[in-house]
């Protein structure tokens, strides 16, 4: 694939939170530690105090990983976690089924390249790229489906609690129907392959999702990490005890909250009292206070102050961060520099930064996710075709139909040269009428405006005229919007990986890793060649 470059503020795609960030707008400057370039990073290397415990990370991961075969890559990579010279890269996402949209895939190639240019720029240390598996989000809703082409599979079943302790036992139906789309030829198979083996041999959703994305990203030393491990959340303890009672994360990001609004800034999340959850087996609700009792909602749980200070110390793999104690959660327990995310994550990661340094708990280096589209053959022919490039491509259907009418046809039908010839008339008028009697200039405005207006819907009847002339063409365009933005958003938000690998296999992420450059803050136009 052959790959262009446009900026994210072409694309209309993304908040001025997002695009502020990347252009190092001052009024952000509060909300994030380290600017996302490489005199950032050599900060954030200088400075990251980790105080997490390195031997019990790789050995989680060690066990984690018993269940597969990982590469010697990613073997490598978890030890070297436990070497202070080593850093992770971090994106995070939910267990979305067979991958779930195309931004996931970006995220964790992102990672990869973020971690491979690091070594390059910094060799005295290491960098290893981390995908943090979702594993105690509960909203079932939001991974149980795909989209594939025009088909949305659906995994029906009755769940309850963390997503990551799903069994997948009743997957096999929508599993079948993924696999009927892949279809016999060879890439197809190759993919089948991979996923059916992934879902029928874990029990878990976790450790079903960490073969699939070892199976696509383990060539290149992409560690999963799953979070919920008591051993993992012993180190967190002491926050989750003084957070649940203290209440300090609602503070400090309400503050927070306030004062990026106050600069024309819409917030991602809003903190509670309490940010926590109670976990088990089939159960994770929210942890609410009153009268000194702690509750977990829809359950008869009930804690005293000092039954709960227990039930952290005892048990605090039972208590489940929400999504604005997940980061800091994140960053006890990784030696991180970095987190990536897409537009909403890293806005509500600009909320954060107050309750992180309250905590006293490094920041990290905050990068907006590569993102990319993907044309294929046929859709570069109609291009070529209709004349439209492939930063046209990005504006709203009726503004390229507008635009292509007018570059495309040879009778003038922008009347803004007559329109300034009237007014002009009307200005001379209304001086004149002004003369004879004040009260005239008004009558003389309002015939202006009355002019101007019937000028105004003649050039759209005209416009209207000719897009009739041209039927064909602009329902071309229509069809290659749809194509290429299904539902009217970017591709990359609704399509699956299936379609992609299908007709490219292997090439189509050896292109992402080929063309991704994180640190230059482009949006990717790849061009398939074949």
């Amino acid at each position: 694939m052959q790959a262009k470059y446009i900026s994210y503020q072409e694309t209309n795609a993304f908040s001025s939170a997002v695009l502020d960030y990347i252009s190092g707008k001052d009024q952000l400057s509060a909300f994030y530690k380290y600017t996302p370039d490489f005199e950032g990073f050599a900060k954030a290397i200088a400075n990251r105090n980790f105080k997490g415990n390195r031997s019990t990370l790789t050995q989680v991961l060690q066990k984690q990983y018993s269940t597969i075969e990982p590469s010697a890559l990613v073997a490598q990579n978890i030890n070297l976690l436990a070497d202070d010279r080593t850093f992770t890269i971090t994106t995070g996402h939910q267990l979305n089924i067979f991958t779930g949209p195309l931004y996931f895939i970006y995220k964790i190639v992102t990672a990869i390249n973020l971690a491979k240019e690091l070594k390059e720029k910094f060799p005295d240390y290491n960098f290893v790229p981390v995908y943090w598996m979702a594993t105690e989000d509960h909203d079932f809703e939001e991974i149980n489906h795909v989209k594939i082409e025009d088909r949305m599979l659906t995994w029906n079943k009755k769940a309850a609690g963390a997503t990551g302790r799903l069994s997948t036992k009743d997957i096999t139906e929508v599993l079948i129907a993924y696999k009927g789309y892949l279809g016999i030829t060879e890439n197809g198979l190759q993919l089948s392959e991979i996923v059916d083996h992934a879902y029928t041999h874990h029990e878990k959703l976790s450790d079903a999702t960490r073969e699939l994305v070892d199976a696509l990203f383990g060539k290149y030393g992409l560690v999963c990490v799953d979070a919920d491990e008591h051993e993992l959340k012993k180190q967190f303890a002491s926050v989750i005890e003084a957070d649940i009672i203290g209440q300090h994360s609602f503070k400090h990001i309400s503050s927070s909250n306030a004062l990026l609004e106050e600069r024309g800034y819409k917030t991602q999340v809003n903190p509670r009292e309490i940010n926590f959850f109670y976990m088990t087996d089939q159960l994770r609700e929210r942890i609410t206070e009153e009268d000194q009792v702690y509750k977990v909602m829809n359950t008869d749980i009930r804690f005293t102050e000092a039954e709960l200070r227990q039930e952290i110390l005892d048990f605090p793999e039972r208590f489940s961060p929400n999504v604005v104690m997940r980061p800091v959660y994140q960053e006890i327990i990784l030696p991180n520099l970095a987190y990536i995310g897409g537009g909403a994550e890293l806005t509500y990661w600009l909320q954060l930064k107050a309750n992180f340094d309250y905590y006293q708990i490094d920041f990290p280096v905050l990068l907006l996710r590569n993102s990319a589209l993907v044309i294929d053959k046929r859709s570069q022919t109609r291009m070529q075709i209709l004349g439209i490039n492939h930063t046209n491509l990005f504006k709203d259907p009726l503004t390229l139909k507008n635009d292509w009418i007018k570059a495309h046809v040879t009778l003038q039908l922008s009347l803004d040269d007559e329109q300034r010839a009237i007014s002009a008339v009307f200005d001379q008028i209304k001086l004149n009428a002004y003369k004879i009697d004040k009260t005239l200039s008004q009558s003389a405005d309002a015939a202006k405006t009355r002019a101007l207006k019937l000028i105004a819907n003649l050039e759209k009847k005209m416009l209207r005229a000719e897009k009739r002339k041209h039927d064909t063409s602009l329902t071309q365009i229509d069809n290659l919007k749809e194509k290429l933005f299904p539902t009217g958003v970017l591709q990359e938000r609704v399509l699956n990986i299936a379609p992609m690998y299908v007709q490219y296999g292997d090439d189509f992420i050896n292109s992402l890793i080929l063309n991704f450059k994180p640190l230059d803050h482009q949006f990717t136009v790849l061009f398939a060649t074949s």
